[in-house]
C-alpha cells in the first residue's frame, strides 16, 4: 500500500508514460447549466484561463457563480499521454492534471478575479494532493494564456505566500507554467456537480483570503 501511494505521487517520466491514442475521447456537446457548446475555442473579445485545483467536479463548480465566466470545461493537461482517459490518468501514469479551463469577458472579470476564486478555493500547499486526493492529478497548477497572465499569477502567488506564511502554512507548491494541451474530459465529468448535486467534492480551502485584487 506504501509503495502504491508513494507512486501515485510521484510524476512520471516521459519514456514510463501510457501511450494513450491519436483520437480524441468522446465529451459533452453543450454545457449542462447554459447549453453553450463545450469547444477549445475562444470568441473574439474573449479570454482563457486554465487551473488545476484537486478534483475537477468541485474545481468547476466554483467559477459558475462569476460573472462575466462565459464558459467552464474540465479536463487534462500537463503531462505525456495525448488524448488519455480517467481511468488512465487515475494510474498517474500519464502525468496529467485534472484541470479546468475557462472562457471569460475581460470586460467583466478580471483574471486576478479567477485567480481570487483559485487560491481561495484550496490549499495550494499540499504538494501532489488535496484533501483525501492523492496523487499527480491533485497537485496545484495556474497554466498562463501568454505573458501578461504569467506575471499576474507569479505576483498572486507571492502576495498568498505572504498570508498563508502568516497564518502558520508551508511553502506553496502551485506550479505556473505555459498553458499545456488541453484534453477534454469525459462527458460525465462535464458539470458533473450539476448534475449531481449532492456528488463528492473534497476541496477546502485554508481560510486564508487572497489579498490580490483588495489593493494590496
Amino acid at each position: 500500500m506504501f509503495g502504491f501511494a508513494r507512486k501515485k505521487t510521484e510524476m512520471v517520466s516521459p519514456g514510463e508514460a501510457l501511450p494513450g491514442r491519436e483520437a480524441p475521447i468522446a465529451t459533452a456537446e453543450r454545457h449542462q447549466l447554459n447549453g453553450r457548446p463545450l469547444t477549445r475555442e475562444v470568441p473574439e473579445g474573449m479570454e482563457a484561463a486554465m487551473v488545476g485545483m484537486g478534483c475537477f467536479w468541485g474545481v468547476e463548480r466554483m467559477f459558475w457563480p462569476l460573472d462575466g465566466v462565459w464558459l467552464t470545461m474540465v479536463g487534462y493537461a500537463g503531462g505525456y499521454t495525448p488524448n488519455p482517459t480517467y481511468e488512465e490518468v487515475c494510474t498517474g501514469r500519464t502525468g496529467h492534471n485534472e484541470v479546468v479551463r475557462l472562457v471569460y469577458d475581460p470586460r467583466v472579470t478580471g483574471y486576478e478575479a479567477l485567480l481570487k476564486v483559485f487560491w481561495e478555493g484550496h490549499d495550494p500547499t499540499q504538494g501532489m494532493r488535496q484533501g483525501n486526493d492523492m496523487g499527480t492529478q491533485y497537485r496545484s497548477g495556474i497554466y498562463c494564456y501568454g505573458d501578461a497572465q504569467k506575471a499576474v499569477a507569479e505576483a498572486s502567488r507571492s502576495a498568498m505566500q505572504a498570508r498563508l506564511t502568516e497564518a502558520g502554512f508551508g511553502a506553496i507548491t502551485t506550479e505556473i507554467l505555459p498553458a499545456p494541451t488541453f484534453y477534454f474530459a469525459e462527458a460525465y465529468h462535464q458539470q458533473y456537480l450539476a448534475k449531481n448535486p449532492a456528488g463528492y467534492c473534497g476541496l477546502g480551502g485554508t481560510g486564508v483570503s487572497c489579498p490580490i485584487g483588495l489593493g494590496a
